[in-house]
């Protein structure tokens, strides 16, 4: 086997577990105090949007 072949597999093998990391990651779920966290920005929105309407009237 050349240094090559060598450098070539270890890239694959990183790249492999590389992959699997972040596919897993992906698959995490939303822990539920960032869910409630983003229940109540949702809540938020249509207040600041009601209010940065106003603000550009006047």
């Amino acid at each position: 086997m050349t240094l090559g072949q060598t450098k070539s597999s270890s890239h694959g093998g990183i790249d492999d577990n590389l992959r699997r990391v972040f596919q897993s990651t992906l698959e995490e779920d939303i822990p539920d105090r960032f869910k409630d966290l983003l229940q109540q920005l949702q809540k938020q929105e249509p207040q600041s949007a009601s209010a940065d309407n106003e603000e550009h009237r006047e």
